[in-house]
């Protein structure tokens, strides 16, 4: 589907606003909304890991505190 690969490379492009300087392993995240707008998400480290965040959840929080609950896919890409 053509909506896919723009959720992928949309995942891809949110890599370079990961924040990882300790495992230095950077994900992104796009969750494709059912009203079409995608929403992306990075991960972001802390110190001690447990209050990190994954990049997936990032993606929700940004939709979510839009109010926008409904969802069709999300791609998450690593690296």
């Amino acid at each position: 589907m053509k909506e896919y690969g723009y959720l992928i490379r949309c995942a891809i492009d949110m890599l370079k606003f990961s924040y990882a300087p300790y495992s230095r392993f950077k994900v992104g995240a796009a969750l494709l909304a059912k009203n079409g707008k995608v929403y992306g998400g990075c991960n972001i480290e802390n110190v001690a890991f447990s209050p990190s965040n994954c990049a997936e959840r990032t993606a929700f929080f940004r939709a979510i505190a839009e109010g926008v609950k409904d969802f069709d896919a999300i791609a998450i890409v690593g690296g």
